[in-house]
Order: C-alpha cells, then sequence, then structure tokens
C-alpha cells in the first residue's frame, strides 16, 4: 500500500509523461518492483499512459478521490483539455514537457503531423517549442549547434539570444517556416501548481495563417495554457 501510494505521489511530483524508470528513482524502489505496480495502478484507473505510451499521468480514479476529498469540481486531464481545444480548432495542438531539461511529448493530436520531441532536440532553435524550452531552460544553449534547417532558420547567436528574450518578455514562442517551408507554430508557456514553468502548449498549421499577430489564436492558446496549470 505505502509502495503504491508513492508511485502516485512521483507521478504526481514528476508530472505527467514521467516514465517508470524515474518513478522507480524517485520512490526508490526497484525498477522491476516498480514496473509491475505502475501496471496494477494502471489497470485500475489510478494511473494513465501517455498517449506515446513512454510515461505515466495521474489516472481518472485518481481525479475521482480529489474531488470526493475538495468536494470541488474534478480535476480535468491534459486530454480532456485538449479534446475541447481541439473542437475548437482546424490547426495541430500538441503539449511538451521540458522538465530537467528533458523534452517528452504528454500529449499529441491524433489528426494532424505534430513534430516529434526527437525531431525537436536535434535543433530547438528552429521550432516554437524548442525555442520556449531555451528561454526557460538557457543551459541547452551551451552545446547548441545553430544549424540551418530551412532558409528561415535563425542561425545568428545574437539574433537568437534577442529572439529568446523576446520569448521571455512576452511569453509567446514563433515559428515561420523556420522547420518545415509552409509550416509556421505558436507555442507558450504551461506552469506547474508552484508557478515554475515546466512545459509548454504548442498549436501549428499552415504559414500565415498561425501567425503572433493573430489575438484570437494567441488567447486561445492562452486559456488553454491556464487550465493546463498544474497538470504536466
Amino acid at each position: 500500500m505505502q509502495k503504491a501510494l508513492g508511485m502516485l505521489e512521483a507521478v504526481a511530483y514528476l508530472g505527467a509523461g514521467a516514465t517508470a524508470k524515474q518513478i522507480a528513482a524517485h520512490t526508490q524502489v526497484p525498477p522491476a518492483t516498480a514496473y509491475r505496480m505502475l501496471n496494477y495502478l494502471v489497470a485500475d484507473g489510478f494511473l494513465a499512459r501517455t498517449p506515446d505510451l513512454s510515461g505515466f499521468a495521474l489516472g481518472r480514479r485518481t481525479s475521482e478521490l480529489a474531488y470526493a476529498a475538495s468536494g470541488s469540481e474534478a480535476v480535468k486531464t491534459v486530454a480532456q483539455v485538449l479534446d475541447a481545444m481541439r473542437a475548437e480548432t482546424r490547426h495541430g495542438l500538441y503539449v511538451t514537457s521540458f522538465r530537467g531539461g528533458a523534452l517528452r511529448t504528454v500529449d499529441t493530436d491524433p489528426d494532424h503531423e505534430v513534430v516529434s520531441a526527437s525531431t525537436i532536440l536535434r535543433n530547438p532553435h528552429a521550432h516554437a517549442i524548442g525555442k520556449l524550452m531555451l528561454a526557460y531552460r538557457p543551459r541547452g544553449l551551451d552545446d547548441l549547434d545553430l544549424k540551418s534547417v530551412t532558409a528561415h532558420t535563425l542561425v545568428d547567436g545574437l539574433a537568437l539570444h534577442a529572439e529568446l528574450a523576446r520569448i521571455l518578455a512576452t511569453e509567446i514562442s514563433f515559428e515561420n517556416e523556420e522547420s518545415r517551408i509552409g509550416r509556421a507554430a505558436l507555442a507558450v508557456p504551461i506552469r506547474e501548481a508552484s508557478s515554475n514553468i515546466v512545459g509548454g502548449l504548442c498549436v501549428q498549421g499552415i504559414a500565415g495563417r498561425v501567425s503572433p499577430d493573430n489575438d484570437r489564436l494567441v488567447q486561445f492558446l492562452r486559456t488553454g495554457a491556464d487550465e493546463l496549470h498544474g497538470l504536466i
């Protein structure tokens, strides 16, 4: 029982997308025992697998317990927030976590081809979500090779630092045909319960239709990020 509760606490602390290895290390439980208990918790609905099956998130029954204890509205999941948002847009939407400097996809879009975490990590300076991570996790700049992915990729170090400063000031990151011709993306930060920034919400679509000048789209993202507060 104590180990099971420890697993739930670890996922709550580490955030959605925490891997079995990270959970085992956090709870100081042998990996084999952790894998077995995590599978039990998923089967019983207390934990849920992330869409890419690489990690875990708090499940439906955990939210129900929180609701019963507080007497307030049940806590939404990342998937529930994103499903509602996707019903309001034709663009692709996805959520990433960059806890500890490791970029992970927490929720990807089933109806759009969105950029994978591994692709973003190869050239973070070319992607909206990658630049967002670099702005809030600047140690990622230490060994960054500013390679050109397209003719529009930002490869000048001073210009990139100015761009990251703008992201910190406005809390919005923009990519315009920097990783693929014809594609643009906007990303805004997501905070954990303590208000530390631990990930990002990104909208991706056709260049010219996705822009920081589109106030309605920017507000749509910011509202979504507010709903995701404390969920990753």
